[in-house]
């Protein structure tokens, strides 16, 4: 099978890729820190902060998804239904 798709397309699904990959690397980041930080009392505060800021980051990664699926739409005058698996970021 054969998907042909033209190169702003391909252009668009890359960035988004990036900003999904360099989003779950913060979330990644601020976890770890954060765990790291519980291990001392005198760190616990900023190690939950770490935990509030890696939750967002959770929150975003949806809206990142949205975001290009709705760019896609538009670029194709609303007749954008290509299939999406788990799997695309």
């Amino acid at each position: 099978m054969t998907i042909r798709v033209g190169d702003a397309e391909v252009v668009i699904r890359q960035r988004y890729a990036v900003a999904s990959i360099a989003n779950d690397l913060l979330v990644a980041v601020w976890f770890l820190v954060g765990s790291v930080m519980f291990f001392s009392a005198e760190w616990q505060t900023a190690g939950t902060w770490c935990f509030v800021f890696g939750s967002v980051e959770l929150l975003i990664r949806p809206v990142i998804r949205l975001t290009r699926q709705v760019h896609l739409q538009r670029m194709h005058g609303g007749k954008y239904a290509a299939e999406e698996t788990s799997q695309d970021f």
